[in-house]
């Protein structure tokens, strides 16, 4: 009969154990490091409050008039549509790595994914989503011209 093997006083550690223990140490000494310099520029900064300094600064440039412009900017659609089609490329790159392994599944699956995409912009296009510059339906006087 044979003896199980020694492991000379060293204990055996769980693989989730050994991958766990790196983790915690260095969101532990990241935690550290940013409450301590948060600490110091807190401690060490200048306490002065003025009008200079609670001005608002633009490149150098000292602001005049107002934020407020008189027609709409739709910045945030512009980053939705972003967002929505950077998406969408994502998903379509990763169909184009793995299109052999899918076969033809995979192409009825990513056809019926750009079409949706495809009745989605036409969607948009016609309630004029896309229409951001200046137009005369939207700027007409009260009296028509």
């Amino acid at each position: 009969m044979s003896e199980p093997p020694t492991t000379f006083g060293v204990q055996s550690v769980s693989p989730l154990q050994g991958e766990l223990v790196p983790l915690v140490a260095y969101t532990a000494v990241a935690v550290l490091l940013i409450g301590v310099l948060l600490l110091a520029a807190w401690w060490l900064g200048a306490r002065r409050r003025g009008d200079v300094k609670a001005m608002a600064y633009e490149s150098g440039v000292i602001p005049t008039g107002t934020a407020r412009l008189a027609y709409p900017v739709p910045f945030y659609l512009v980053a939705i549509f972003f967002i929505v089609f950077d998406v969408e490329a994502v998903f379509i790159f990763a169909w184009a790595v793995a299109w052999d392994k899918l076969g033809f599944p995979g192409l009825i699956h990513i056809s019926f994914f750009i079409v949706v995409l495809l009745l989605g912009l036409i969607w948009l296009w016609i309630k004029g989503g896309l229409d951001w510059g200046p137009s005369r339906e939207r700027f007409k006087d009260t009296d028509g011209n």
